[in-house]
């Protein structure tokens, strides 16, 4: 029998903002950061590589990482305000954009960074059905031989992964996620182990390092340009995480100071993943040369060892199921928000009931919640079956993202926070460093824009 009844939260379990008490650590921020950096971008990184070259590709790499830990830095300060340490919480990238930077920008703000999540999610189900695919085909070669005619589809498996996020996507909030996140984490390093593992094991029995330091050579000057500009989209796609770093620092009790837990792990969230980027990219390429895949993993998929493979690609599935709760979570927070402010006495919306399964804590069902969660897993599910192009979608993403969300709006939040004047050093260094961030994320943009559309009219 379920029971209605009201949200209820008591004193004791509230902060100094009236909000349930952070247990957050930067263990779990860490979790939670490698969640959303370590998803289907690294898979992409040997092809990026191939296309770059062996100095531009990993120099590509180092670079973004920087801007990433730069971006997070900046962002990092902005938790809290007027002061960086002991100023009221800014529980999301729009709450901090609002408050720095007013009400116009932040409609601006926040059409991109849902906008953005959304797309992650798109990219997260286009990636967990090539994997599942993978599977099966790998196991298929290794029944019926390396020339059987094994060829399936992805349409089943999209649907099978938003059947399994709809059922996810009732998890209320973030803060009820941290396990799902570790368990993500962890599968982000097995599959990038093994990549890097396999990459090594094909160049030593190739017995040499394939590819050059130009790069694959295409038939014209114009389409290496279009494949250098869509490497660098899906680089930019496989860092930044800006726009759900607020609300994973909102997760983190203090003391000590949120910002300072936040930055630590940053760092080492950072380091952690562009060392496996690197290793995925560089022996990927190597293993490969010229005929390096999209996806990493699905280029070993017709040799041996077939179930480290297959266990690989299961990993990816794992992994991805979490990620895609990671970049939904601010969006049904956001929903969630905004529709109780809007209808504070509709049942419908605010209502709650307390259902008990079987071998599981109960559990408080809204029937808003349930509605509108389950319409945004299914239009994720349709647009991936529609365009399930794997790195044209991923460089789309990147470029859309990078500068706006991961630069700008951090640049110009920092500028208020420390009262930075115009035409100081700090000033023209971050301008600086905000217009080379802008040529490269409209360079990446047009050439993935023109994948995707060579890519659908092919």
């Amino acid at each position: 029998m379920a029971v209605q009844h009201s949200l209820e939260v008591t004193n004791d379990s509230c902060d100094d903002n009236g909000q349930t008490i952070r247990t957050g650590t930067i263990w779990t921020c860490i979790a939670h950061i490698i969640t959303a950096v370590i998803g289907s971008g690294v898979l992409s990184l040997a092809w990026s590589t191939a296309q770059l070259g062996w100095i531009a590709g990993p120099v590509s790499m180092l670079f973004f990482a920087m801007i990433t830990f730069v971006s997070a830095s900046l962002l990092s300060d902005c938790y809290r305000s007027p002061h960086p340490v002991t100023g009221s919480r800014n529980r999301s990238y729009m709450d901090a954009v609002r408050l720095f930077l007013g009400e116009k920008k932040t409609w601006i703000c926040g059409l991109l960074q849902y906008l953005s999540m959304y797309g992650t999610a798109i990219a997260y189900t286009i990636t967990t059905s090539i994997s599942m695919r993978a599977i099966q085909k790998s196991d298929c070669y290794h029944r019926e031989g390396h020339k059987a005619p094994c060829s399936y589809g992805d349409g089943f498996y999209m649907l099978l992964f938003g059947a399994v996020q709809i059922v996810l996507s009732q998890i209320p909030d973030f803060q009820e996620m941290a396990w799902l996140s570790i368990l993500a984490a962890a599968m982000s390093f097995s599959y990038s182990s093994i990549g890097f593992g396999l990459g090594i094991a094909k160049v030593i029995a190739n017995g040499r390092i394939k590819g050059g330091t130009g790069g694959i050579v295409v038939a014209s000057t114009t389409q290496k340009i279009w494949r250098v500009s869509q490497a660098l989209g899906d680089i930019a796609f496989a860092y930044p995480y800006s726009i759900i770093l607020l609300e994973i620092e909102d997760t983190l009790k203090s003391p000590p100071p949120e910002n300072q837990t936040m930055k630590k792990a940053s760092m080492i969230s950072i380091l952690i993943t562009t060392f496996f980027y690197l290793c995925c990219g560089c022996f990927g390429y190597a293993a490969f040369g010229n005929d390096t895949p999209g996806n990493l993993l699905t280029g070993f998929g017709f040799y041996e060892p077939y179930w480290l493979v297959d266990f690989a690609n299961a990993c990816i599935v794992v992994h991805l199921v979490g990620g895609y709760q990671v970049y939904s979570q601010p969006v049904f927070s956001f929903l969630d928000r905004w529709s109780s402010e809007k209808f504070p006495t509709n049942g419908f919306v605010n209502k709650f009931y307390t259902i008990q399964l079987p071998f599981l804590p109960p559990y408080r069902l809204n029937l808003f919640r349930l509605c509108y969660r389950t319409i945004y897993v299914a239009s994720t599910t349709g647009i991936a079956m529609l365009f399930p192009y794997f790195n044209q979608v991923l460089g789309l993403l990147g470029a859309f993202n990078f500068w706006p969300l991961a630069i700008y709006f951090p640049v110009e939040m920092y500028f208020v926070q420390r009262k930075i004047g115009a035409w100081t050093k700090k000033w023209v260094a971050l301008q600086i460093f905000s217009a080379v961030s802008l040529l490269v994320s409209m360079f990446a943009l047009v050439g993935s824009i023109e994948g995707l559309v060579s890519e659908k009219l092919s």
